[in-house]
């Protein structure tokens, strides 16, 4: 069997390294180039379709857990109208960071697959858990799908409370603190914080 194989491993590298018979190198070439843009064309419009709300809560996991949760908060529903939808905050904007997110959250399609969280009792046994890993995600960035709207550098600490202010201040303007150690509960209920440190 490795016999037949390597053969076939062998005749098709031969055949790939011996310069064509019937086409010229520019029609490789300019086919080449057009295969690639239809591949990357192809791949980006995948990934801006996974990369909507819409695709985030077609599933009823997250439909009927935090996409409830986050109707109730002022990053869906505020006075000036804007909203952040799931991928303003759980997809970073810059494209190297957004792939890598991607690989990271195909990790979470197994758990739709083999039903880790398909019911709302199993969702909260895992809360916690998945949780924590999402506020060590955006601690490790230092919370960037955060700043992408919430810029330190452009806030007006004068029109904060005086104690946000400070703590703005004292500790993101150090950058000894990043967002996610104090804003947990922003969009999402809480899980049971016994034993999770507070910001």
């Amino acid at each position: 069997m490795w016999r037949r194989i390597r053969g076939a491993v062998a005749a098709f590298w031969d055949t790939f390294r011996r310069p064509s018979a019937h086409f010229s190198l520019g029609f490789l070439a300019l086919g080449g180039f057009i295969a690639g843009i239809v591949f990357w064309g192809g791949f980006n419009t995948a990934l801006e379709a996974t990369n909507t709300e819409t695709f985030c809560t077609s599933c009823h996991e997250m439909r009927d857990n935090v996409f409830e949760e986050l109707k109730t908060t002022i990053h869906y529903n505020n006075r000036s109208g804007v909203r952040a939808t799931c991928p303003d905050c759980h997809v970073p904007h810059d494209w190297t960071d957004k792939i890598a997110r991607k690989m990271q959250a195909s990790k979470e399609v197994w758990g739709k697959i083999f039903g880790t969280i398909d019911t709302r009792e199993k969702f909260l046994d895992e809360r916690l858990v998945l949780a924590t890993h999402e506020w060590a995600r955006l601690k490790a960035n230092d919370s960037l799908e955060c700043r992408n709207c919430h810029d330190y550098d452009s806030m007006d600490l004068t029109r904060q409370a005086p104690r946000s202010a400070w703590i703005h201040q004292r500790w993101l303007g150090t950058g000894e603190k990043t967002c996610i150690d104090c804003h947990k509960g922003v969009a999402h209920t809480l899980p049971d914080m016994a034993g999770v440190p507070q910001g």
